[in-house]
């Protein structure tokens, strides 16, 4: 692992927590387990473990993993500046609060808000996904369909998309670095 990246293979447990921490938005149990399992070697066998670790922890840390995340479309004052940019917050706030726009923000903020509740009452455990730079808008459909999705099987899907949200999170920090 190159620069930075193999500092993270040398710091102590709780450093590495620190700094692991803003990647999976806490969940401090599944962090100790993966701090445990260093060394990693490479960024890929890190995302690696991070998923294997993930999907093998008992289902109540599973679901402080996926819970620490906040809900799709939460207010924005309650968001880490990780999630605010995901959400597409920033760019609200570039774009300003026009009439119409405001109103449809309104009306699929009310969908999510009633949709993530419809989920959370089946499958015990937020709603979470890697929003990737898609509308919340765009996101109201596939939240619609998860609500009929094997619970273990959304367990696992929501898990997998946490963990590609903090490598994600890695990546753009790196490329930050990396920048002139």
């Amino acid at each position: 692992m190159a620069g930075s990246d193999r500092d993270l293979e040398t710091l102590a447990e709780r450093e590495f927590i620190a700094a692991c921490s803003p990647l999976f938005e806490g969940a401090p149990r599944f962090l100790a387990r993966l701090a445990a399992a260093r060394p990693f070697g490479s960024p890929d066998e890190l995302w690696s473990a991070a998923e294997r670790i993930a999907l093998a922890m008992p289902e109540d840390e599973q679901r402080e993993l996926i819970d620490a995340h906040p809900r799709l479309g939460a207010p924005r004052g309650s968001v880490s500046a990780h999630s605010y940019v995901e959400q597409g917050y920033d760019r609200e706030a570039a774009a300003g609060a026009a009439g119409a726009a405001e109103a449809e923000r309104s009306r699929v903020g009310a969908e999510l808000e009633r949709l993530n509740a419809a989920y959370e009452a089946r499958f015990g455990f937020r709603y979470c996904v890697f929003v990737n730079g898609r509308a919340r808008a765009a996101l109201v459909p596939e939240l619609t369909a998860a609500l009929d999705r094997d619970p273990d099987e959304e367990r696992q899907r929501a898990l997998r998309d946490v963990v590609a949200i903090a490598r994600d999170r890695w990546a753009r920090s790196r490329r930050a670095v990396e920048r002139p």
